[in-house]
């Protein structure tokens, strides 16, 4: 679940709020463009600052009470592997799935290169922004990328 602003002052700012719920787990997320944001390149760069925390929903409630809103939410089944430098995740979303190689540069490169992954197949867009991009493509009306909402939505067929 991702929070902002009532006008989306984070999202401005290329930032999220995010609680995450998984394997019984709840980790609170910050994530944001560094300071020196760099050139563009085919890597996406972000500052993630995480915690683990006992009570999302008393998070979340402490979120609202300070004014922030539910301005996303999101599902996906993740599997991770790792070599100790870093990960390979592939995430299945109910728009398709995903692999991320998260890792260095240099790794990420290496990686890309021995799974034989060419540059133009690569891409550092976010989940929300690849979701509108689908919504927009699907003509669909959900407002959140769930299985459920995405099943459930009344899109009408792209044309041809």
């Amino acid at each position: 679940m991702l929070y902002d602003t009532p006008d989306r002052q984070m999202r401005a700012r290329t930032e999220i709020l995010r609680i995450r719920t998984y394997a019984g787990r709840c980790v609170l997320t910050h994530k944001r463009l560094p300071d020196d944001r760099p050139g563009e390149d085919r890597h996406k760069h972000r500052i993630e600052t995480e915690t683990e925390v006992s009570d999302g929903n008393a998070l979340a409630e402490v979120f609202r009470a300070i004014g922030l809103v539910l301005a996303f939410r999101y599902e996906k089944w993740r599997s991770e592997w790792s070599d100790g430098e870093g990960y390979c995740v592939i995430d299945e979303t109910p728009i398709g799935n995903f692999a991320e190689l998260e890792g260095s540069p240099q790794w990420i490169d290496r990686t890309a290169a021995r799974l034989e992954i060419a540059d133009h197949e690569t891409m550092t867009l976010s989940y929300g922004r690849l979701f509108e991009l689908w919504r927009d493509e699907h003509h669909s009306s959900a407002e959140h990328l769930t299985f459920e909402a995405i099943q459930g939505s009344e899109s009408i067929p792209a044309p041809s």
